[in-house]
């Protein structure tokens, strides 16, 4: 936790000693790289997990409406002009580039939460992480088809290395409520959800 505490003060001094910012309006302990503040909010949520002060976080990544640049891509447009791309090969490769960049630091947290002892096992194997979008085609704001990631296993209730593909029109929520059931939440239904998502026997591909 001192870690922690001592990269935040860090950040502040840097922030509140004159020197230029590239994001000026941000709060005084967010850093300017994006990268390393997202690593410092994994890091916040693996702590907050071990040390059971909560059970369960929403954490969003980007902001929908952010035209934040992201120079690590090798892309100059922001994300949200990005995700507008008028189905442009090149600009959706770009927006595609932006989303695999975000995507990348994931592993980071996952291997925070591995090595993490929880019992007679570590915190992946006892949590269950969902990953996604509520985009399916940006570019018209359509939310169907919406990709998801679920990662751990839930202490054992989801055995993982799936590939599940659902029938169209299959509605999110069963995803959802599939995840729900899985860390012991005893609920039948969820939003508009039809029929928990089978994460056990995949309708569709499996790999």
């Amino acid at each position: 936790m001192r870690e922690i505490e001592r990269r935040i003060q860090k950040v502040e001094a840097f922030n509140a000693s004159g020197e230029a910012r590239e994001l000026p309006a941000a709060p005084i302990g967010v850093p300017d790289s994006y990268e390393e503040h997202v690593k410092l909010m994994f890091d916040l949520q693996a702590l907050a997990f071990a040390s059971d002060l909560t059970r369960v976080f929403a954490f969003k990544m980007s902001r929908d409406v952010s035209n934040r640049v992201f120079p690590e891509t090798g892309v100059t447009t922001g994300f949200h002009i990005a995700s507008h791309h008028n189905d442009r090969e090149d600009r959706i490769l770009d927006f595609a580039k932006i989303n695999k960049y975000h995507a990348s630091l994931l592993p980071y947290f996952l291997e925070k939460l591995k090595s993490t002892p929880d019992g007679d096992s570590n915190l992946l194997e006892q949590s269950l992480l969902v990953y996604g979008s509520p985009m399916g085609n940006p570019n018209v704001h359509n939310h169907k088809r919406c990709p998801l990631l679920l990662m751990g296993h839930a202490g054992g209730a989801i055995a993982g290395n799936l590939h599940v593909k659902a029938a169209d029109g299959t509605p999110m929520a069963n995803a959802m409520l599939a995840a729900l059931q899985a860390v012991g939440v005893e609920i039948d239904s969820f939003g508009d959800s039809t029929d928990a998502l089978d994460l056990a026997a995949p309708v569709g591909a499996r790999g």
